[in-house]
Formats: C-alpha cells, structure tokens, sequence
C-alpha cells in the first residue's frame, strides 16, 4: 500500500460556486480536449456515437431538482426554525415572514471531479505506488507506467473521481492542470485549470487553499465553503460554495389592468370598415 507525505502548506484546489453553475457543462468540455493532448493523454472514447457510448471525463456535471422548503415549519428543522425566522425576519419589512423563510424550488447544478483530499483514501489501498499525492502541493496524481487497472482506488474513493480507461486499462483522474498551472510558456493569466479558464458564469475558482489570505480562501470563509461529506474524514482540498437564499416572491399575483373601451367613432373610415367586418 502507499504511504501518504507530510501534510503540505500549499493545497492547491478548487472551490465551486452552486450559486452561479448553470449546468453548460463547459468544464467537462474544455477539460476533455485539454487534457486529450496533456499530462494525462489520451482521453480515450469508445462508441461516441453509437448506442453504448463510454469514456473517460475528469468532469461531470449532475443537474438536481430541489423541492421547495419552508424553514418556518417547527417539524422541518426542530429547534432551528426560530433562529432562521427571526434572521429572516430581520432582512425585509416589506416581506412577510413566510416569504422570507420560504424557499422555492430549483435546479441545481453539481459540477463533480476529483477533490484531491488531504487523506486520500485511493492512494492509501494503491498496491503498486501508482496513485500518489504531492508533497509541494497536495495535488493527487497517477502514475499510469506503475497501474495495473485493479480498480482498487476506484473502489476507495467515495466521491466517484476516478475512470477507468478500457483502451488502456489503467485508471486516470483530473490532474488540476499540473501541465498548465506550472507551465512558464503562458501568460500567467491561463495558468490555471482549463475548467476554470473556460467557465462563462466565473463559477469555478482555482487557489492555494492552504493559504488563509488567498483570494480562493477568503471566498471560502464569506459564503460558508462545505466539504464534501466531511464526516467521512478525507478532508478534501476542493470546497462547495452553497447557492444563497431564494425568495419565493410575494403569494398575489399583481392586479389585471382594466380593458380601454375602443371609441369606433374616432377612428379613420378605413379603420371603422374594417372593424364592421371583423365585428361580424
């Protein structure tokens, strides 16, 4: 089995915003064609376009439908829903306190590759060293010249980071762009993941997580950045942010403008003629 290194100070990650995620799925995308001809080449496709298509994606996005919530109700939340109303309460006056606690039904969408965890459990059952993490910077990798496809970290790995590649049969993983964010040849600006580069909505940020002053650190700490099931204890690198409050509007729909009566005796003769004949 395969021993972790020290814990770094550098963690490089991701943090991902629900909030402003649309679902266009331009990380997979730009993900899929960078690292087609990168570090971890080749992402191989079997049947694209036939009935059975598989392959290997570093990304995925997986799109939820989330019921509406109504945080006012004792039963929901006990011992909580006091504190949330008076929070609530306290934001408007000009919503009533249902309104504000009530949250409406949407769509979320859940961007999902791998979380480069502080205590990965796929380097741990590695059997040939293969699946390794970085000392300099916690990045979690494998080495396809020592893996032979046993699935063993496939298997460890709760979050489902890891493909398999029946082409080649080893097993591959998002890299965090290691051929990008370390390549001197571009302007400092694209050394970053390709996902992040491509995202339209800016909802994909890429940073030093060990470093509580980085900007990627300071947007953890105001929008209340999650782990991914924490309780499992792998600490992963990669935080959620969480989508903000909804307001489910006001319950009244707004009042119907009354019907202008049309004075036919103003109009022009053409005008009154054609209203004669369409009257009829």
């Amino acid at each position: 089995m395969t021993d972790l290194p020290p814990p770094s100070k550098k963690k490089l990650g991701l943090v991902i915003d629900l909030d402003t995620c649309v679902g266009c799925h331009a990380c997979a995308v730009g993900c899929k064609q960078w690292n087609s001809g990168g570090f971890a080449a080749p992402l191989t496709d079997e049947q694209p376009y036939g009935k059975d298509p598989s392959g290997v994606w570093f990304n995925r996005v997986h799109s939820y439908e989330v019921a509406a919530t109504d945080f006012t109700t004792p039963a929901f939340d006990p011992g909580e829903h006091q504190a949330i109303a008076t929070s609530a309460s306290a934001c408007s006056s000009s919503h009533t306190l249902a309104q504000e606690a009530m949250q409406p039904a949407m769509t979320l969408h859940f961007p999902r590759s791998c979380l480069h965890c502080e205590n990965p459990a796929c380097v741990t059952v590695c059997p040939t060293g293969a699946s390794y993490k970085r000392a300099e910077d916690g990045i979690v990798l494998v080495d396809e010249d020592k893996c032979i496809g046993c699935k063993l970290c496939s298997w460890a790995c709760p979050y489902g980071a890891r493909e398999y590649s029946h082409v080649e049969g080893v097993m591959k993983k998002c890299t965090l762009c290691i051929d990008r964010i370390y390549n001197e040849n571009l302007p400092e600006a694209e050394r970053e993941p390709a996902c992040v580069q491509v995202c339209p909505t800016r909802a994909r940020h890429f940073g030093d997580l060990g470093d509580p002053e980085s900007k990627v650190s300071k947007l953890v700490a105001a929008r209340g950045g999650l782990d991914l099931m924490p309780q499992l204890g792998y600490q992963p690198v990669n935080k959620y942010l969480p989508p903000r409050p909804r307001r489910a509007g006001d319950a009244a729909p707004a009042p119907a403008k009354a019907e202008e009566a049309l004075d036919t005796a103003a109009l022009p003769p053409v005008l009154r003629w054609l209203d004669r004949v369409l009257s009829r």
